[in-house]
């Protein structure tokens, strides 16, 4: 065992000393050390349980045997950073935390990890770290929020951030807008769609470094509190039989990921995550295989922000192994992938049956036969761009009009609440990718404005930065070649022609090669004063059709 590295022999008697300093008994310094790395904090919703969960998981590696060490990891709001300059801050944080505890683990001479994340970077982030890392590790996050209830409608995140669109419009007074406020959130946990953070619990189960309910069972069931200490407990086998994850993340367990990531219908955001925790793998996964999966895979939920379902929802039609059982029946999965149960996929899925048809759809009837998200090519991104397909309106699945241009999403916000935007345009909003914004920002505030105007069925949106998982409409983000990098979105001027078509995944910039070829000729990409930890990201980071990762 590792943990022999730091206290077996005389050599190490003072790193024994240390232990005892930690009030360690011998009995407890001799038995597998487990980190529990706890992402609790008070300002995130989805983590403000995350002491309970660390206690559970603590109780379960004691009573199978283990030494539970607690520390910490980062995590960032996305919705409360949303919309100011605290975005910019939120994607960048996946790779401190990946950083930090790779430093933490490997420094303390670890046997193996826990993993306790709940919200959007923190799942990514600890994910790489287990795979650099590579000794036993489990996850298991917070949970999920449940639904609010407004005018006897369920809601989450995206509901707000739409409710504040329909204000702007004259649609909602003060009083509905204070109401949406004070229900739309009504428990902790990960916002109640399947936004990012849902996203990639769920995919923590697909992948199998999660057990069967890590991303559906609610932050406030006790159900959860139990699959802490199982977690706890699973950890010991795992260090027994010495199963790690690069043992369980292989290519075929990420396109495992990426099948279930199609027919949940998850959060664009996956698909800067998934290629990342791959690198970390030494695995590559690359949008053209992303497009291929999701071409024969069916898109089986509509989930919040597609549809008005929510994760309590899926939880009781049998979770995401009941979606993994459905997807089985065509083979679609690589059943015999090792999971940190000790057992493979297929084992783990056997039996879970579609507990309701109206939450999952079957396999032979399913929303769409392609999956919920699609890569776009063509000159205006000729490396990628991703749009949540399932969540954009049928009629604008093809789509073409004149571009509204502008270099941040403040300019772009301004003008739509102005009732600048009209039916039939297409908003480009610049500069805001991994290296130009710098930290890729998501788009939640226009998006929602969008939407919350009715002009979703008539508007659709390219940027080079991203989109939150509560994002719907025709919202085609990651553009890559970003602006900042030189990429033709920095070459749009208002009026060009832009023509989407989400079935063909091509997105093609309409004009004329000449007058582009005259308008390279002037064009200097805007560069940002920076200062800090955003400097050193910047320069250092890749696009956005490569998972944002950080060049070594």
């Amino acid at each position: 065992m590792k943990n022999g590295n730091v206290v077996d022999g005389v050599q190490n008697a003072p790193h024994r000393s240390l232990f005892h300093a930690l009030g360690l008994t011998d009995e407890e310094q001799h038995r597998p050390l487990i980190g529990i790395v706890s992402s609790y904090n008070e300002i995130v919703p989805g983590h403000m349980n995350l002491d309970k969960i660390t206690d559970a998981v603590k109780l379960g590696v004691a009573m199978a045997g283990g030494t539970p060490i607690v520390f910490p990891a980062i995590a960032v709001c996305d919705g409360i950073a949303m919309g100011h300059q605290g975005m910019k801050y939120s994607l960048v944080t996946r790779d401190l935390i990946a950083d930090s505890t790779e430093a933490m683990a490997l420094a303390h001479g670890f046997d193996g990890l826990v993993m306790i994340p709940n919200c959007d970077k923190n799942v990514p982030g600890l994910l790489m770290a287990a795979a650099r890392v590579n000794i036993p590790t489990v996850f298991v996050s917070g949970g999920p929020m449940l639904a609010g209830r407004v005018g006897g409608q369920k809601t989450s995140l995206s509901s707000m951030f739409e409710a504040v669109g329909a204000y702007h419009a004259g649609k909602i007074d003060d009083a509905e807008l204070h109401e949406y406020e004070c229900r739309t959130c009504p428990t902790c946990g990960s916002c109640s769609g399947m936004y990012t953070a849902n996203s990639m619990n769920c995919l923590t189960e697909a992948l199998g470094m999660g057990l069967r309910g890590n991303g559906t069972i609610p932050a406030v069931y006790s159900a959860r509190i139990e699959l802490a200490k199982h977690a706890g407990m699973a950890v010991m086998e795992l260090v027994r039989k010495q199963i790690c994850p690069r043992d369980i993340m292989t290519k075929e367990a990420l396109c495992n990921a990426l099948t279930v990531d199609m027919a949940l219908g998850c959060s664009t955001n996956s698909m800067l995550h998934l290629p990342a925790i791959a690198h970390e793998c030494g695995v590559e996964l690359d949008l053209d295989l992303a497009n291929a999966i999701s071409e024969r895979t069916p898109n089986l939920c509509h989930l919040a922000p597609a549809g008005r379902t929510y994760m309590e929802d899926l939880q009781e039609a049998g979770g995401v192994y009941a979606v993994m059982h459905e997807l089985d029946k065509k083979g679609l999965l690589h059943t015999e992938c090792l999971t940190v149960t000790g057992k493979t996929i297929g084992e783990n899925i056997e039996g879970c049956e579609n507990l309701d048809t109206n939450v999952i759809r079957p396999i032979d009837n399913p929303y769409s036969e392609t999956g919920g998200i699609a890569v776009l090519k063509g000159n205006l991104a000729p490396e990628g761009c991703v749009v949540k397909r399932s969540a954009v309106a049928p009629e604008m699945l093809v789509h073409e009009g004149p571009a509204r241009v502008f270099d941040s999403e403040e300019e772009a916000q301004t003008a739509i609440n102005a009732g600048e935007i009209t039916a039939g345009d297409v908003v480009v909003i610049r500069y805001e990718g991994p290296k130009g914004g710098p930290g890729m920002r998501e788009m939640l505030n226009p998006t929602s404005a969008i939407m919350g105007m009715g002009l979703g069925s008539s508007v659709a949106l390219v940027t080079d930065g991203r989109f939150s998982g509560a994002t719907r409409g025709a919202c085609i983000g990651h553009v890559t070649p970003e602006a900042a990098s030189g990429g033709l979105i920095g070459l749009v001027e208002n009026g060009d022609r832009i023509c989407i078509n989400i079935p063909a995944h091509t997105i093609e910039l309409k004009v004329a090669e000449s007058i582009l070829n005259e308008r390279k000729k002037n064009f200097i990409p805007k560069q940002k004063k920076l200062s800090g930890y955003l400097k050193r990201y910047a320069a250092a980071v890749s696009g956005g059709a490569s998972g944002a990762i950080l060049r070594s």
